[in-house]
């Protein structure tokens, strides 16, 4: 689930998902990556959520930093300023649902090879699950999500993935919490390797520690150079350099 907890390296876990992020139209040493986001914190914490509220907020800092938290090998979701992407995306049409096909009939318990199954679009569905897990935890730890130790997080999450956390006894027989869990993840990853322009990505840090370089789109002069490593860094789309 998390990164640590499945032993898979930062890099092989992040590349193994670029063909999935890469609709989003993306839609070096470690010392370097830190070094060129010295910043990183303060403006996340500096940053007002639009669509989230404070309690909302505080459980998605703190979900994504278990999900891809900072270690050696490069910078976690909040370096990378996951929470601002997966923040700005529920107002955008993806996360109200626009263009989504939201008739019935529904099946929360169908497999995910049937597609999206639920009655809500995502900015639903993230205030729902939000608040349920929320629940769940005040009454199995007698603590928000937000307040736990490191290691209860990562076994909620673990729980929420496994889908052993039955939210219809909180009251919500049509959320499944497999699926909330999924929704977040890809959210989170999604963040994670995206454009900057999208909130996330901060400063191409994710790029630059898997060596990425970004929409550069002229590579003539390296044609017939062999065995030399690619030296010059990512560009955002909108033609910044890191």
């Amino acid at each position: 689930m998390t990164v640590e907890k499945t032993g898979i390296g930062r890099r092989p876990f992040i590349l193994g998902s670029l063909i999935g992020i890469a609709s989003l139209g993306m839609k070096c040493g470690v010392s370097s990556v830190f070094a060129a986001v010295p910043d990183a914190k303060e403006a996340l914490s500096n940053y007002q959520p639009e669509f989230f509220t404070h309690d909302e907020w505080q459980f998605i800092m703190a979900a994504c930093d278990r999900l891809i938290p900072a270690d050696h090998e490069g910078p976690g979701a909040l370096d990378t300023h996951v929470p601002v992407f997966i923040d700005k995306q529920m107002l955008t049409p993806y996360g109200k649902g626009d263009d989504w096909y939201m008739s019935a009939p529904f099946n929360s318990k169908a497999s995910k090879l049937f597609g999206y199954q639920m009655p809500f679009n995502l900015q639903v569905l993230y205030r729902k699950g939000i608040a349920l897990t929320n629940q769940y935890c005040r009454i199995t730890f007698n603590q928000a999500f937000c307040d736990l130790p490191a290691k209860v997080r990562d076994d909620v999450l673990t729980r929420l993935e496994q889908n052993s956390v039955n939210f219809a006894e909180y009251g919500e027989a049509d959320l499944n919490a497999g699926y909330f869990f999924t929704r977040l993840l890809e959210n989170t990853k999604e963040g994670y390797l995206a454009d900057p322009q999208y909130g996330g990505n901060f400063n191409m840090a994710a790029w630059k520690m898997i060596n990425f370089p970004g929409a550069r789109a002229s590579y003539p002069q390296w044609i017939k150079i062999h065995n030399v490593k690619y030296p010059l860094g990512p560009v955002a789309l909108n033609g910044d350099t890191a």
